[in-house]
């Protein structure tokens, strides 16, 4: 090789180059909407042909989707070592929620793409969203479970779907309020939510 060639570009490993799509896909779409989002657009800001981009996950959607499911494993890795350890239901409860409310906090970009029109335009979205809360009623309800097998499941499942649904609508109204951090708004769950679950668990 003459001193005038230019060395030969490294290929990228393929999961990095998947990343790579989709935190630009995640970006793109948190910014103009699903709808608006052009997989051009993507292709471009990534540095590669759109018939790749369509090989990696075959259509916008099945972005999309990669987008949301790479968001609920990170989520649920996150709670599972939050909780890790906790000795009592009120510590998992509470580490559990703060370890939301700081995903949500230093995953803007994800949030947004779980909380916007996505959600009611692509069923399959819709799906995988649905199945990011279920993973976690089904996480918190086994926790309640956990600690006192008398504890009717329906009850459970009751209290968790109360603790995901007003997290969830309380993530939405800390984006109004900046000067509400994770730590106080576990505290305002907590607050209000654990008292309910302390009396109906043994002890």
């Amino acid at each position: 090789m003459t001193t005038t060639e230019e060395p030969r570009r490294k290929r990228m490993p393929k999961a990095q180059r998947k990343a790579q799509m989709l935190d630009i896909a995640e970006q793109v779409f948190a910014e103009r909407g699903y709808l608006a989002a052009s997989m051009d657009e993507i292709a471009e800001r990534v540095g590669v042909s759109k018939p790749m981009l369509y090989e990696y996950f075959g259509s916008k959607e099945g972005l999309l989707i990669g987008c949301i499911h790479r968001a609920r494993t990170e989520l649920l890795d996150r709670t599972q070592q939050a909780i890790a350890g906790a000795s009592s239901p009120e510590e998992i409860l509470r580490l559990g929620l703060l370890a939301f409310f700081e995903f949500i906090g230093e995953h803007k970009q994800a949030w947004a793409l779980l909380r916007q029109e996505a959600a009611v335009t692509v069923p399959s979205a819709v799906e995988e969203i649905e199945g990011i809360r279920r993973q976690q009623t089904d996480l918190i309800a086994a926790v309640i479970g956990s600690f006192d097998t008398d504890i009717d499941v329906v009850e459970a499942e009751a209290f968790a779907e109360i603790v995901v649904g007003s997290t969830e609508r309380l993530a939405l109204w800390c984006e109004r309020r900046p000067e509400v951090g994770p730590a106080l708004a576990t505290t305002y769950v907590m607050e209000v939510v654990w008292r309910g679950v302390a009396n109906r668990l043994k002890g």
